[in-house]
């Protein structure tokens, strides 16, 4: 699809204020989407909105809130036409060793990672079905591999797998879903880990990280240009010795 088979059409990406949702918002907007930005942080969004130009919109939504999800899919519908792309990826990476001392980084990792991108899903369907859009949602090699100190964050990326394929299969041939799964990305992932001793070590393979927010926005682009007519469902990028 050329930039100019992208115009006008709409894509709302979660999680925007930083990391891959920035680097996807500008990928898709160069490429002649119109783009909403939702994320938690306005000042950022608003700030990458105002980089970006004519056709991006930033709006403040905390994707845990559904009146606030809600209210911004009225505001892409008033002020884009509606949602052609729902990019699912907004998330938390809270790990450390299981214990009670972590039940509120539990708890915020389902309810953002998990249950933040099915009630966005939700909220903003029948937009995307009306024109035969696209779902994506950004997963993790950690929904297909667990370890030591990431149990309940896997089970957020095997939860969203899951629910995907499910997705998947109830929406084709009108609406596409992919599930992207990236290692390690250079994010600011891990400086939200609030157990010290597992924030340091997790920011130690961050800092060599050599998978840039960039090349992710760019198979997002390439998984949403492709021909409607080729079913193409997972897209991994997995150094082998890394996992995110």
């Amino acid at each position: 699809m050329t930039e100019s088979q992208n115009l006008h059409r709409v894509a709302v990406i979660t999680g925007a204020s930083s990391g891959i949702g920035a680097a996807t918002a500008r990928t898709l907007h160069a490429e002649g989407y119109l783009v909403a930005l939702l994320a938690r942080r306005r000042d950022r969004i608003e700030s990458i909105a105002a980089e970006l130009g004519e056709g991006a919109i930033a709006i403040q939504a905390d994707v845990t809130d559904r009146a606030a999800v809600v209210t911004a899919a009225q505001q892409v519908q008033a002020e884009l036409g509606g949602a052609d792309v729902l990019v699912n990826n907004a998330g938390i990476m809270l790990l450390g060793p299981f214990s009670s001392e972590q039940r509120t980084d539990y708890r915020n990792m389902i309810e953002v990672n998990l249950l933040g991108a099915i009630t966005t899903t939700e909220v903003f369907l029948e937009q995307i079905k009306e024109g035969g859009g696209d779902i994506v949602n950004i997963s993790s090699v950690a929904g297909r591999t667990a370890r030591a100190t990431n149990g309940v964050y896997a089970a957020t990326k095997w939860g969203m797998n899951g629910w995907s394929e499910s997705l998947r299969q109830e929406l084709l041939p009108d609406v596409r879903v992919t599930v992207i799964e990236p290692g390690v990305v250079d994010t600011e992932l891990p400086t939200h880990i609030t157990h010290e001793t597992t924030r340091q070590a997790v920011q130690q393979g961050y800092d060599v990280a050599t998978v840039r927010p960039e090349e992710v926005a760019e198979i997002i682009a390439f998984a949403l240009n492709r021909p409607r007519h080729l079913v193409l469902n997972e897209i991994l990028l997995r150094p082998a010795d890394q996992l995110g």
